[in-house]
């Protein structure tokens, strides 16, 4: 085993947790263990009547659904998973003589320890929604420092260059974090279906929002933060908001492909603009369809994907 393979195993796990991540989400399944790392004060979770009665004493406010216990539960014993697939990978870069791969490496495991903590804190702050928010978007980080050591270790930028357009990569990657935040805090909010009409909201080209509440990123949460506590109009804020910044990452992302294209990587043009596509219908559907789960999952996934498209043209852009 090396770096490049464990790296690789790594991006297709992280895109696994981040499924079952946004699974987890979509259910409302968020608090379906009310405690970390056990649940419900049991190691693994309760699975006969005189387990759920035990439960159901030691939480009272928490009813037991195991239909919601379950996502849940996955979701971590995947995550969990994914860390030692971390520590694994640590242990082989530090065999190896490439310091940068030695570093890169250091800092994921970092990196997940700190997401097991933001894991932990939104259970035990009842789904604080910038907690939520900065685990859920960590998940793409993690994604992406696996994917670029994966990338680093094969001969990949080796075959291709795209010269002098530092600029355009590097305003892409950052328009689409952006958008990923947004698409984050909105899922957050429970602001995906604040408008259910395409391509208006509420039957209006520009509605009535509450933009400082809909950002207010340190609102309180009460007992919980299930279902959401803002109001219609801020969480209108927060999703029109997701759609306004869609058109600016559409216009960047066609600059993006235009100049991929006439650098003559016409593969690596062609893949961003598929997957931009496949994200923009999604996200379309999403509203139209009222937020299948299949679909509303395939619109996280996709977003990862065009995340690591568009860090590869990065990469490609900034190689020396």
């Amino acid at each position: 085993m090396n770096v490049r393979n464990i790296s690789l195993a790594g991006v297709i796990f992280a895109f696994v947790v981040i499924a079952l991540g946004a699974w987890t989400r979509l259910v409302d399944a968020g608090l379906g263990c009310p405690d970390w790392p056990g649940c419900y004060g049991f190691v693994f979770f309760p699975t006969n009547e005189a387990e759920i009665a035990i439960a159901e004493s030691r939480y009272p406010l928490f009813p037991y659904e195991i239909d919601k216990v379950i996502p849940e539960v996955v979701h971590r014993y995947f995550a969990a998973a994914l860390g030692l697939l971390a520590i694994f990978l640590v242990f082989v870069a530090l065999k190896e003589n490439d310091k940068k791969n030695k570093f890169i490496s250091c800092f994921l495991l970092f990196f997940i320890c700190c997401q097991g903590i933001f894991g932990y804190l939104t259970v035990s702050l009842k789904l604080l929604p910038i907690i939520v928010t900065g685990h859920l978007f960590g998940g793409f980080i993690t994604l992406s420092l696996f994917f670029y050591l994966f990338i680093r270790n094969t001969d990949f930028l080796d075959n291709f260059h795209f010269k002098n357009a530092k600029f355009i990569s590097i305003a892409a990657l950052t328009v689409l974090a952006v958008q990923i935040f947004l698409g984050v805090w909105t899922s957050t909010n429970y602001a995906s279906l604040a408008c259910i009409d395409f391509p208006q909201c509420k039957a209006s080209y520009w509605p009535e929002m509450d933009f400082r509440s809909g950002f207010n990123l340190f609102q309180e949460v009460g007992p919980n933060y299930l279902y959401g506590l803002l109001d219609n109009n801020a969480r209108v804020a927060i999703h029109f908001t997701h759609r306004i910044w869609a058109i600016l990452v559409i216009i960047v992302f066609f600059i993006l492909i235009t100049r991929l294209w006439f650098s003559k990587i016409a593969p690596l043009a062609s893949t961003v603009g598929v997957v931009l596509l496949t994200q923009i219908s999604l996200g379309i559907m999403n509203v139209v369809y009222t937020l299948p789960l299949y679909v509303a999952i395939a619109h996280n996934l996709v977003a990862a994907m065009l995340l690591l498209v568009t860090l590869t043209v990065s990469m490609l852009a900034w190689k020396k």
